[in-house]
């Protein structure tokens, strides 16, 4: 059986961008797109998405049901690690105190780091877990829908 590596992972690239467009998040593919957003009013959710297994399996997954809360961010966004890359350093540059993580999520506050989830606090975890962890800062920091 012969795969083509490059055309399997277009599509799981495809397919990872895609569950992040369907559940609402506006992906960030250059750094002029970056700062455009992260100066936007209000809270921010940022997921650094990847092609990892935990990406797909619990990060992805738990960036789409933690919506369906009471409060939630004003904007959702995502750069892809690994696939837009000066558009994910861009982001990376705001979270100060925080080194680089991917899958990871990141919640701000008119434009200033409130909350980082790290690849540690999603890998291994259950998603129902991540999706309390987002909550919870949901609570913390947005506002009522």
């Amino acid at each position: 059986m012969n795969i083509d590596f490059n055309l399997f992972m277009n599509d799981v690239v495809r397919q990872a961008r895609q569950d992040m467009e369907e559940a609402g998040y506006t992906e960030l593919t250059t750094p002029e797109s970056v700062d455009e957003a992260f100066a936007k009013k209000g809270t921010t959710l940022v997921l650094v998405n990847s092609v990892c297994g935990c990406a797909g399996g619990i990060a992805r997954p738990a960036a789409g049901y933690s919506l369906h809360y009471k409060k939630k961010p004003d904007h959702l966004v995502t750069v892809f690690a690994g696939q837009d890359k000066e558009a994910t350093e861009k982001a990376r540059a705001y979270f100060t105190g925080y080194p680089p993580s991917s899958p990871s999520f990141a919640l701000l506050k008119d434009g200033q780091i409130v909350k980082m989830v790290e690849r540690h606090e999603i890998e291994g975890h259950d998603p129902m877990e991540v999706v309390g962890k987002l909550q919870h800062a949901f609570e913390e920091y947005c506002d009522e829908v």
